[in-house]
């Protein structure tokens, strides 16, 4: 079975210091298509992006499903660790420190998000104002 990523989209999107904060939504999207885009050989597995906050509203589309967290993105992320870990593996990317050490109790592993980003071509937006 393959392994499932779920992505803290907040803190992948949060890593490129690009304006995001003035279009959260929008970043989330760019995100989740660079995901959609990826090189499968180089990110195996079944991927997920929790988002919050301003990006609820984001849509799911073909090969990456995204959840909105209801209430905190980091206990959304648990929950789904913990559904899922015991019957395939599951991966986290995420640098938050506390999330990181949550999802490792429950037998998660951690990709950072600079990892991740180096197989995908997400590396923000640049605004030119």
């Amino acid at each position: 079975m393959e392994p499932l990523i779920i992505v803290d989209g907040a803190n992948v999107v949060g890593s490129v210091p690009d304006g995001w904060w003035r279009d959260r939504a929008g970043a989330a999207a760019r995100l989740r298509d660079a995901l959609a885009g990826r090189d499968t050989a180089a990110l195996p597995g079944d991927i997920t992006l929790v988002v919050e906050g301003a990006a609820r509203g984001v849509a799911s589309i073909d090969g990456v499903p995204v959840e909105a967290a209801p209430q905190s993105g980091d206990d959304h992320i648990v929950a789904l660790v913990r559904d899922n870990v015991s019957h395939r593996s599951v991966v986290v990317v995420t640098s938050d420190r506390g999330l990181r050490e949550r999802v490792i109790e429950l037998g998660a592993s951690i990709v950072s998000p600079g990892q991740l980003r180096a197989t995908i071509s997400y590396g923000g937006h640049r605004d030119s104002t």
